[in-house]
């Protein structure tokens, strides 16, 4: 037969397609670089659109910081409300000036009034009301005495003088009303009631306030903080509230300040 013999498949197996196995795996690779192309280009498309979620938030936070900040923080300082402070009606701040014998009063803006920095601060006069700050005012709860003292000569020179406490770090309380030198309502309560004077007026009923007698130990932490809240609200209804004293003066308005030459 030599090399011209053909040789041909057996019987079963004729007919049968067999699997192209190089075109199988072509088709695989195919498959595998499509779909990480596809991943790829979603990661892409996902990136670009945190990018620009991201630069409209930093676009948006600098626009806030470049105006907001500045008005925000002079804000907070101008409307702050000092921890004392005395509402005197009808006078002018000369008038005070004089009956608390300040030393080189010299002008003072409300902002800086109320930093807390000066011991007396005398504020414009506002609405027939003038504010009286400072580290020099009383408090009780080192000596009621002495608040009591330095009240009633305040008024027996200036007429209706009206005084008011609240401490933030302790939530000690006070308020007190006086004509002429005359105690007309006064309360103040420093852990326990160290004065009570006068009958209870409407609006410290109306502002909610809640008040104990000498020696009555049941007032709460949270009797304290109340009426803190609401001493505010109380000097709203009997004169005027500093804080929106502030909110309605500009900022440069200026007053007195100055230490007292009675030392």
């Amino acid at each position: 037969m030599g090399c011209g013999k053909v040789f041909s498949l057996p019987p079963q197996t004729a007919g049968v397609d067999f699997p192209r196995v190089n075109s199988g795996l072509q088709g695989e690779t195919e498959f595998v670089s499509l779909l990480l192309l596809t991943h790829l280009l979603a990661l892409a498309v996902g990136g670009m659109i945190f990018g620009w979620i991201f630069w409209l938030h930093r676009r948006s936070t600098t626009n806030t910081q470049s105006t907001a900040p500045k008005t925000s923080r002079r804000t907070n300082r101008v409307t702050a409300r000092p921890e004392r402070w005395i509402a005197i009606r009808s006078v002018s701040p000369e008038a005070v000036k004089l009956a608390l014998g300040l030393d080189n009063a010299a002008p003072c803006t409300w902002e800086d009034g109320l930093s807390g920095r000066h011991e007396f601060f005398i504020s414009p006069r506002l609405n027939d009301w003038v504010i009286l700050t400072g580290l020099g005012l009383p408090d009780p709860g080192d000596d009621v005495d002495a608040t009591f003292l330095f009240l009633t000569a305040l008024s027996k020179q200036l007429g209706h003088v009206q005084y008011f406490y609240a401490s933030r770090l302790t939530h000690h309380h006070g308020w007190a009303r006086l004509d002429e030198g005359c105690v007309t309502r006064a309360y103040a309560w420093t852990g326990e009631t160290v004065w009570h004077q006068g009958i209870e007026t409407l609006p410290e009923i109306e502002a909610g306030l809640v008040t104990f007698p000498y020696g009555d130990s049941t007032a709460t932490i949270f009797d304290a903080e109340n009426n803190f809240e609401k001493v505010p609200a109380l000097a709203a209804r009997w004169s005027i509230d500093p804080a929106e004293v502030g909110r309605q003066l500009h900022r440069q308005a200026t007053g007195l300040a100055g230490e007292s030459a009675f030392g």
